[in-house]
């Protein structure tokens, strides 16, 4: 096929305003170790929301292209251009990819944690306006820089699901794993019930714990826990901070969680975790990336023997380790109910402000799909 030149992109240009659609440059050329995708999927993540409603932002990012769940087909590859196992990539290979590492600086070399790397690349925090341009999901095409490394996907994997297990997914596997697993029979509380909660959810009660409690709201978002393996929910519709505490230590007994997991990110989510763990639990902070939030003796945490621990997004090994879960598991949990039915480039803004709403747990772009003024 020819290779494109330029590619339609739903551009952000100020925070809480509708998206742009705007034709954008592609590179000249591809360079080694690099390619371009046609994107097939992107799913839309609390992040994307937070940079859209000025939440989390900072001077020179916009004008950007949101969106860093996707799948796309490959359509170019520079020279050398591998997978992340080291074998070549192809013309028509259907992969993901993961934020791009420099693998030289401390946190890539000395640490061996690619999150930690000092020039850990995005594709949403590509400028839309300066080379390469268009490196994140909201887009037809995208240019998957030298640094980020690419996974060759399972047939078996739906898009959908691949494209969550890009952060969503390998988020919540990484926070298990920072918090050290789970004990079978032990009790986990999740605070938050959208798509890192409820997939959350999911991994505790496959993990073996004996109570999951889903900490959340709106109503029909903890029905959705049920199904993905709550066994308890708690309404913050319906509590305030301390009558939340108070209903996870009456459905523990009095003892608390054994480990509690922060996917919410609000302000009240750090006191409400130490009141809720048990004697010696853990709490793992993952969600909170926004406001400042409640303060909390660290006398609590000592009295306690707590263990506090935090977990930011995941690596290459995360989304490998989240393929893979999704690939082990795809009939235990109706994974498909995550996800809003797909929609065009045109109509993303709605899809943002709706998710934003909460009237959605993800919602899905196909930019392959016409444009309703074209239609």
């Amino acid at each position: 096929m020819t290779i494109p030149t330029t590619t339609l992109a739903a551009v952000l240009t100020e925070h809480g305003a509708p998206l742009d659609l705007q034709r954008l440059p592609l590179p000249d050329a591809v360079a080694p170790g690099a390619a371009l995708v046609r994107i097939t999927c992107t799913t839309l993540c609390g992040t994307d929301i937070e940079i859209w409603e000025g939440r989390m932002t900072f001077p020179g990012m916009l004008p950007m292209v949101l969106g860093h769940e996707m799948v796309g087909e490959v359509v170019a590859v520079g020279e050398g251009t591998v997978d992340a196992l080291g074998d070549p990539v192809s013309v028509g290979d259907r992969i993901g990819w993961s934020e791009s590492v420099c693998g030289a600086c401390f946190g890539c070399t000395v640490l061996r944690q690619p999150v930690a790397c000092s020039k850990r690349g995005y594709g949403f925090l590509q400028r839309s306006d300066a080379p390469p341009y268009a490196t994140a999901g909201l887009s037809e095409y995208a240019y998957v820089v030298p640094g980020a490394q690419k996974l060759r996907l399972p047939d078996e994997v739906k898009d959908t699901w691949a494209s969550a297990a890009g952060c969503a997914a390998k988020t919540v596997l990484r926070a298990f794993d920072r918090a050290g697993g789970i004990r079978p029979g032990s009790t986990v509380v999740v605070q938050g019930s959208g798509a890192l909660g409820l997939f959350a959810t999911a991994v505790a009660s496959i993990s073996g714990a004996g109570t999951v409690i889903t900490v959340g709201a709106p109503a029909e978002r903890l029905r959705l826990a049920a199904r993905f393996g709550a066994s308890h929910a708690v309404d913050i519709a319906e509590h305030d901070s301390e009558s939340i505490v108070a209903r996870v230590r009456e459905i523990t007994e009095g003892r608390g969680a054994d480990l509690v997991l922060d996917f919410a990110g609000a302000p009240s989510v750090g006191p409400e975790a130490i009141g809720m763990a048990a004697q010696r639990g853990t709490v793992a902070i993952v969600g909170s990336t926004g406001p400042v939030g409640d303060p909390f003796p660290l006398s609590a945490i000592m009295g306690k023997e707590l263990t506090v621990v935090g977990s930011l997004n995941g690596d290459v090994s995360d989304y490998v380790r989240s393929i893979e879960f999704f690939r082990t598991f795809a009939d235990r949990f109706p994974w498909d109910e995550l996800f809003s039915e797909s929609c065009g480039l045109d109509e993303a803004s709605d899809r943002i402000a709706n998710m934003h709403a909460l009237g959605e747990v993800k919602a899905v772009i196909d930019p392959r799909l016409p444009l309703r003024s074209r239609a």
